[in-house]
């Protein structure tokens, strides 16, 4: 499988994380941010010239394209990719990095172009908040699993089953080699959509996917969480806000807690 890497000229744009978001909900899977340009990759079928022409010149910003064969990518994303540590919680590096973990919780992983490496404000609210669920015990769903870190993470913190799903199929062979790496043996990988998991529910949902990604699952969710359970949204800009909480209010949840990085927000709702 190719990926499409389109490079955005953004300068010193105020719209780049409500772009990255955007640009999310339209299939971009990995983001590399610098000075001046923004880099996203997507799958190759995954592309649509116009509708991403348009939301790019919308903003009246110049890009370009270009095809990134499997390989290429992942020897770019492993030669940038630095440990992550949150907030003395948790480290997160590769097996190639030299660093002495001084954080209760650590989590290796072979880093490729699955979105959740720990860099991502996303990520790391969503981690932020797991430390103070209750995990131990606990089934749990994590939708949209990406690297597999959450999963991951919810083993550690004592959860008795994960089921870890994507639709991607590099994120789900990524999230496996992940977990068999971390030893998450009560972690299941499975690829593909939420319908998986359909006939089961779960005391804690993990879904750091975007914002279109929920308000099409929201009564799904509703229906997959135990009573009393928890679920922790994000890939959400704080302007999403107020629509994500109103449609899991309609759906039946309330809102417990909302946490802010960097313009990124994750909510916390029960049932």
């Amino acid at each position: 499988m190719q990926y499409i890497q389109t490079i955005i000229e953004i300068g010193e744009n105020e719209t780049r994380d409500l772009l990255i978001a955007r640009l999310s909900e339209l299939g971009y899977e990995g983001f590399e941010e610098n000075e001046q340009t923004l880099i996203a990759y997507l799958p190759e079928e995954d592309y649509d010239a116009n509708a991403i022409m348009s939301l790019i010149n919308g903003y009246e910003l110049e890009s370009t394209n270009n095809i990134i064969p499997k390989q290429n990518w992942n020897a770019v994303w492993e030669r940038n990719f630095q440990p992550v540590i949150v907030e003395g919680f948790c480290t997160i590096k590769a097996d190639f990095h030299e660093l002495v973990t001084a954080t209760p919780y650590e989590i290796i992983i072979t880093p490729k172009m699955s979105f959740g490496t720990g860099h991502h404000a996303t990520t790391q609210l969503m981690m932020m908040q797991m430390r103070h669920l209750p995990f131990a015990g606990a089934k749990v769903l994590d939708f949209g699993t990406g690297t597999g870190i959450l999963a991951i993470l919810a083993q550690m913190l004592g959860a008795a089953s994960i089921l870890a799903i994507d639709n991607d199929e590099w994120s789900y062979e990524n999230a496996t080699e992940n977990a068999h790496r971390n030893n998450s043996t009560n972690v299941t990988i499975k690829h593909g959509s939420l319908d998986i998991a359909a006939v089961e529910t779960f005391d804690i949902i993990l879904a750091n996917i975007n914002r279109h990604i929920l308000l099409q699952f929201m009564p799904d969710l509703y229906t997959q969480l135990n009573s009393g359970g928890h679920i922790l949204m994000s890939g959400l800009l704080k302007e999403d806000e107020q629509i994500i909480v109103e449609a899991a209010s309609a759906a039946g949840f309330k809102m417990l807690n909302i946490d802010t990085l960097n313009n990124w927000i994750v909510v916390l709702f029960t049932k």
